[in-house]
């Protein structure tokens, strides 16, 4: 990834292939999407709906609600989350930028990056399943003046209308992670709270641009402008771990990827990584998924898991 955070966020995406729909509906509907590798990203502009990710509990959106899902499990977005949903993926993959399900009482906008490539998973711990953005935040400032353009243009139809509106959701995913990042940074939890930090990000950026060095706590102090101890300490309180076991599985995230994709060895793995042997790497690999890197590799690249 990019040394830059939003930068590295973005080059996991593929935003030219950026897609958009707006969604009318009223009454009583129910729409479940399966799970799929993308980033999702929808505003409420009218009424009130129901989203319920999988095996989570339902949150309630209203009017000027924005929210962002990465790489989500199956969820479903409904007037009540009781009601027993039909199939919104079909119903979305046929439609042609706009949907209509019963009504007009409630009006969602939204548009979404697919992901195909074997290290977006990077995704899974930077950002969070589903983040809400608080629209009375002075941070997000942008947020809603890139949601009433981007309106705008797709009510609008006008000539360069999609070229436009991919341009303006790009710009919105990085209003919306501004925004949520400096939110988080007070308030701990995920990566990109940590690598919005000034002196906590220079180290993660440092260890994710070279994650095959042989880091120690003292150079990324040295990095981050800080005290070993006091380093340390603020890098526990920003990601919930230690340099040292966030490089190990930051190693291993990337070692998945790399697996999953195929055309590497084991032993190039290895040394790229920053292991003296397979056997190094094997243990590293195993402490973190429970099992060996090859056998790992052979079930998932089967099963596309």
């Amino acid at each position: 990834m990019s040394t830059d955070p939003l930068s590295g966020i973005l080059g996991l995406l593929d935003v030219r292939g950026a897609a958009f729909v707006r969604l009318e509906a009223g009454g009583d509907w129910s729409l479940a999407f399966r799970p799929r590798p993308l980033v999702k990203f929808n505003a409420v502009l009218r009424g009130r709906c129901w989203l319920t990710l999988d095996g989570g509990a339902p949150v309630q959106l209203q009017a000027g609600d924005a929210f962002l899902l990465a790489l989500p499990p199956g969820y479903t977005v409904a007037s009540d989350p009781e009601l027993p949903p039909v199939d919104g993926s079909a119903l979305f993959a046929a439609a042609r930028g706009s949907v209509t399900c019963g009504g007009d009482e409630v009006v969602l906008i939204g548009g979404s990056f697919t992901i195909d490539r074997p290290d977006g998973e990077l995704l899974h711990g930077i950002l969070p399943p589903f983040l809400k953005i608080d629209m009375t935040d002075p941070r997000a400032t942008g947020v809603r003046a890139t949601l009433a353009r981007l309106e705008t243009e797709l009510l609008a139809g006008d000539l360069g209308v999609d070229l436009v509106a991919r341009r303006l959701a790009e710009v919105l995913l990085i209003d919306m992670l501004r925004a949520h990042a400096g939110r988080a940074t007070q308030e701990g939890g995920w990566l990109l709270a940590a690598l919005a930090d000034p002196k906590i990000g220079a180290a993660l950026a440092a260890m994710h641009a070279d994650p095959g060095r042989d880091w120690t706590v003292a150079e990324l102090a040295r990095l981050a402008a800080m005290s070993r101890s006091g380093f340390a300490r603020r890098f526990a309180e920003a990601t919930g771990t230690t340099p040292i076991d966030h490089l190990l599985h930051w190693r291993m995230r990337l070692a998945r990827a790399a697996l999953r994709q195929g055309g590497t060895t084991i032993g190039a793995l290895a040394e790229r990584l920053g292991y003296a042997s397979e056997s190094a790497f094997g243990t590293a690999f195993k402490r973190v998924h429970g099992r060996a890197p090859r056998g790992w590799a052979q079930e998932n690249r089967a099963t596309g898991g």
